[in-house]
């Protein structure tokens, strides 16, 4: 394909293509004419790919260029390439920050039975995260987040399955990028209505009665309980 129907394929501008053929991220395409060239499937799989990791992760051109070249090199190694794609795996070998939650978080993950590596950023976002809530006194120890590990892991196996039929490397990140970073939101929003549904369904209808009203028709009642209002 020339390079108006990749763009066109893809949905990414031609100035952009050619941007990011300059930065090293997709290769060039074949060329066939001095000023021509024509470019394949797998430019189009990497080029929405690289949509994915810098439009919708937010990755910056240069980490995107190492997660492009770390994924080339481990293209049949799946969790690998999960790993990358979605920022499960560290690019460097950089220490984890230290935080007060990290222990909570290494007890948990034990729990669970969890294989997650030491150092993956998400054990220092959950330690970050956790160690104000048990300071705070919002959670009495890392255990109350144990039922709420257990619905995360059947929402993996969910994540995990719409990935099945993915051959392609690239295709795979690809898929998994969008789907993890755009469903978060959906998944929030869920957990928000299902609050105010289990809400209503609790104290719906249970507002307190006023004071020297009757318990079930909220009536004003006299001392005899009559039901009859006292002259004011």
């Amino acid at each position: 394909m020339r390079l108006a129907e990749l763009s066109r394929r893809s949905g990414v501008s031609v100035a952009s293509i050619k941007y990011y053929i300059r930065e090293g991220l997709l290769p060039p395409g074949r060329l066939v004419a001095a000023t021509q060239a024509e470019y394949d499937e797998q430019h189009l799989r990497r080029l929405r790919l690289i949509r994915a990791l810098i439009g919708v992760r937010g990755l910056s051109v240069g980490a995107t260029r190492e997660v492009l070249g770390a994924l080339s090199e481990h293209p049949e190694d799946v969790h690998r390439v999960l790993g990358l794609a979605l920022g499960a795996i560290r690019l460097r070998d950089e220490p984890p920050p230290d935080s007060a939650g990290q222990a909570e978080v290494d007890a948990l993950v034990a729990e669970m039975g969890w294989q997650v590596h030491r150092d993956a950023p998400a054990r220092a976002d959950l330690a970050g995260t956790l160690a104000p809530l048990l300071r705070l006194g919002a959670l009495p120890d890392w255990r109350a987040l144990l039922p709420y590990a257990e619905l995360a892991e059947r929402t993996a196996v969910l994540d995990l399955d719409r990935l099945d039929g993915a051959e392609d490397p690239l295709e795979l990140a690809e898929r998994a990028v969008l789907l993890t970073v755009l469903l978060e939101p959906a998944l929030l929003a869920l957990r928000r209505m299902a609050q105010e549904h289990e809400s209503a369904r609790r104290y719906a209808g249970a507002t307190p009665a006023r004071p020297g009203a009757d318990a079930d028709t909220g009536a004003d009642t006299d001392a005899d309980g009559t039901g009859v209002p006292s002259a004011r």
